[in-house]
């Protein structure tokens, strides 16, 4: 076994809810420096292979019902393609990125513009925070990570901007150095069924394991096996969970909460420390 999960959930009662994504095609996307374990200069992308493992993630969003907009990528910015890292948006509210590391410090200005010419109102941040990477909106409150890349006073402003209460996550290993590496909601409890998400003990300090076991005591509990394929970065609509093909364990689990699993293969992404959630930016309503 390498998910421990008990509670069996009929797939009938899993709704889907049409969701707001927004995308950023790797036209530029390469590593070529190194801020995260998981990249490593020498491995080159295959950059023709990682334009068709974005464009079926696409695809895969589209053919669920959902709504996908595209922001242009801007040369020089080759993690640009990680969306979720450019922001946090709740209803018409959206909490600005401003990244810890100066090779990304553009992206920021980059979705703030997009966000703002959609008429969002965006909140510049003062403080460093690296978007849906370390905040991951649920419908009565926002998980938030610190540790590695997110500021615990932009846990602070965060809550100030979108009027929505904030819990903070100690993150610890430098593996899972984002929230959304760790966690994935699988329902964010604005329908008929309460919130649900599944992680990693491992990648939180043991308050923050307290905090998760009081809030989510059904959570499902991923392994480390498929925490290292990066499998808890996925994407749920409520009834499919679009995640990395490699988390075969994860998937079962979900398939027993009457979850309807949706692999894809994003392993060039891999290489930059990313894969689905960390490609997709969740225009929250």
């Amino acid at each position: 076994m390498t998910i421990l999960d008990t509670r069996v959930v009929p797939s009938a009662e899993r709704t889907t809810r049409t969701r707001h994504y927004l995308m950023c095609a790797p036209i530029h996307f390469e590593v070529v420096y190194a801020i995260n374990p998981w990249m490593d200069v020498s491995r080159p992308v295959h950059v023709e292979k990682a334009q068709v493992q974005w464009e079926v993630l696409r695809q895969t969003y589209l053919s669920l019902g959902h709504r996908v907009d595209l922001i242009e990528p801007v040369v020089g910015q080759p993690d640009m393609v990680f969306a979720a890292n450019g922001g946090l948006v709740v209803g018409r509210r959206a909490y600005g990125a401003r990244f810890r590391f100066p090779e990304r410090a553009a992206e920021g200005e980059a979705y703030a513009a997009w966000l703002t010419g959609q008429g969002y109102r965006v909140a510049t941040p003062a403080n460093i925070n690296e978007g849906e990477g370390d905040f991951l909106a649920l419908g009565s409150m926002i998980l938030a990570g610190t540790g590695f890349r997110t500021s615990i006073a932009a846990h602070i402003e965060a809550a100030d901007a979108l009027d929505r209460p904030v819990v903070s996550l100690e993150l610890v290993d430098p593996r899972f150095y984002h929230l959304d590496v760790a966690i994935a909601v699988l329902d964010d409890g604005t329908g008929d069924t309460p919130a649900d998400i599944a992680y990693y003990p491992g990648a939180f300090s043991r308050h923050s394991q307290r905090t998760l076991r009081d809030l989510f005591p059904d959570a499902i509990i991923c392994s480390e096996a498929d925490a290292r394929v990066l499998g808890l970065n996925a994407v749920s609509d409520g009834r499919h969970v679009v995640l990395p093909s490699a988390a075969v364990g994860l998937a079962a689990a979900l398939r027993g909460r009457g979850y309807v699993p949706v692999p894809v293969d994003l392993g060039e992404f891999l290489k930059s420390g990313g894969s689905v959630k960390c490609c997709t930016m969740e225009l929250h309503r």
